[in-house]
């Protein structure tokens, strides 16, 4: 029998940073590798967060290949700083193959091959049968995966909605795909959970053309939309509505219109003609229209906060303007969705907010999950992607399906379950993560050292003390000088500078009398002796940053007159 391992490196007890480990016999097979924006505790500067390469980089002589589900940033926008480290054969569907394709530019990646894979499929990767079946999701081209094993298939849905009404291929869900899986033997079934909270199916409430249609029908105004740049489903609905009232659209991403081109060149979705108005032809005097601001994560609201306030060189508010807000808030990204909405208030606009509680997001909600759990019939149960408390909802849902606990697997972040034969064995087993945070837009890792020097900074602020030395005999010839940045009011603070000078110089002098002054050491000494000094005195714990400058002064330094 082989040997089963299933682990996640991101996506469980949080939103984002999806990436999980399927190994059979030893071969490891990644599925997706995205992103999670920080939230508004953990920003400190950075942009967003990837999950922690280090046991693939042991193991990467048996990772065999990674299977990307869809063209979203917390399923792929991870691949690129995987694939700086480590070469690995990638799978995706066309559509997240072109998307995929603008990532490996932005990190600079060449020579990296796609294995463009159909929504229905089946092939080999290292002796291994994979097959891929088709989920409705908010972008094209989704995909979920089913490994086969001696011990039953192992199933990954990605996110889904069942949506009987999509006529658009490239969208719909294959229900006599999942039916045939399911009449075939089902090891495990990892399914979302974002949504498992929910009630009903998500569909059709996932739709938002009958909330704002009203608005394309009763105005000549204008009308500015905030969209998720990846969320094609619901700018095809616009599109359509545009159409249908003869208005034309304004896309503020350039980005957003070759996404809709490439889905146009893969015959997924034709544009109508002439509806999109040219950057060149755009001007803040044209009515009717519609302008889209889209982005990724927080990148639309800080785009329309901007246009709000009227620092944009390119979209200026009209008071007569109405701003849709159809880009809901997700994790991360509350801080500036509240500093947009505040800015659009004032700047007297009227503004419409869709409210995510009637519009659902194209998550799978209870009777969409039971429906899943029907078609497949998994032995085990491992609920996937989301924070904890949904991760529990999801395995409610299964118990309430007829699924005794010992059936239901509820994993943390590089915790492994183990199987033998066709039976859980353990989930004993578990291995350190730590988060790897990207700083701002050159993408370089900052170590946790790093995040918490800032967090300590940014509470209990920062004392630079600082001496000059001769070289020679290594007496004080200048300072102390002692800078407060954030800790002390300096006014009422000089027997506190006074001592931190003196606690420097001390260590100083103690190691040079015992013959044990090395620069760096006797810096270390004096930060530990300051530091609880300071937070004896002031109840704080800044950074301390001591400075020993040390000056040759020539042979004549030192000696008296």
């Amino acid at each position: 029998m082989q040997k089963i391992r299933l682990m996640a490196l991101g996506g469980l007890d949080e939103d984002g940073k999806n990436m999980y480990l399927v190994e059979i016999d030893g071969d490891i097979f990644i599925v997706d590798a995205g992103l999670k924006y920080p939230s508004e505790s953990e920003q400190l500067g950075i942009e967003y967060i990837i999950p922690d390469f280090t046991y693939l980089l042991e193991h990467k002589d048996r990772v065999k290949a990674v299977f990307i589900s869809h063209g979203h940033d917390d399923v792929m926008s991870g691949l690129g700083h995987l694939l700086e480290v480590m070469d690995v054969d990638v799978y995706a569907t066309a559509l997240t193959a072109r998307i995929l394709e603008d990532e490996f530019k932005a990190h600079k990646l060449k020579n990296k091959h796609i294995h463009i894979i159909k929504r229905t499929d089946e092939f080999k990767v290292a002796n291994h049968t994979i097959h891929t079946f088709p989920v409705m999701q908010s972008i094209a081209d989704g995909v979920g995966y089913a490994f086969e094993t001696d011990s039953g298939m192992i199933v990954y849905t990605s996110e889904f909605v069942f949506d009987y009404d999509s006529l658009n291929k490239s969208f719909s869900m294959d229900v006599s795909s999942l039916n045939n899986i399911g009449q075939k033997n089902v090891l495990v079934l990892m399914s979302e959970s974002t949504g498992a909270n929910r009630s009903g199916y998500t569909a059709p409430k996932h739709r938002i053309s009958n909330h704002i249609e009203h608005y394309f029908e009763e105005t000549d105004k204008r009308l500015i939309i905030t969209l998720y740049r990846q969320n094609l489903f619901r700018i095809m609905e616009i599109i359509e509505l545009a159409n249908k009232y003869h208005k034309k659209i304004f896309f503020y991403d350039e980005e957003h219109v070759r996404l809709l081109k490439t889905v146009d060149d893969l015959g997924y979705y034709k544009l109508p003609r002439n509806v999109i108005i040219d950057k060149n032809d755009f001007n803040n005097d044209l009515k009717d229209i519609i302008c889209i601001v889209s982005g990724s994560g927080n990148e639309v609201f800080k785009l329309m906060n901007n246009i709000a306030i009227g620092e944009d060189s390119l979209i200026e508010l009209h008071e007569k303007d109405t701003v849709i807000i159809a880009s809901p808030v997700v994790p991360g990204t509350e801080k500036d969705a509240t500093a947009m909405e505040n800015d659009l208030y004032k700047a007297g606009v009227e503004i419409v907010k869709l409210n995510a509680r009637e519009i659902l997001s194209m998550h799978a909600s209870i009777e969409d999950l039971k429906m899943m759990l029907y078609l497949i019939r998994p032995k085990y149960y491992l609920p996937i992607k989301g924070e904890y408390s949904d991760l529990i909802n999801n395995a409610d849902i299964a118990v309430q399906m007829g699924y005794t606990p010992d059936r239901i697997i509820i994993l943390d972040n590089g915790q492994f379950a183990d199987f033998e034969g066709n039976r859980l064995a353990s989930t004993s087993e578990q291995i350190e993560l730590e988060d790897k945070a990207i700083d701002s837009s050159d993408m370089r890792n900052v170590s946790g050292m790093v995040l918490r020097d800032r967090e300590k900074l940014s509470t209990d602020g920062a004392i630079i003390c600082g001496v000059v030395l001769d070289f020679k005999t290594k007496k004080v010839i200048g300072g102390p000088d002692i800078q407060s940045r954030g800790v002390i009011y300096l006014k009422d603070a000089d027997h506190i500078l006074s001592e931190i000078g003196n606690i420097l110089i001390s260590t100083i002098e103690r190691n040079v009398e015992e013959g044990t002054y090395e620069n760096m050491q006797v810096r270390m000494e004096a930060r530990e002796a300051i530091s609880r000094y300071v937070l004896r005195s002031t109840g704080k714990a800044p950074m301390i940053l001591p400075a020993i400058v040390e000056i040759n002064l020539g042979e004549d330094s030192g000696k008296e007159d």
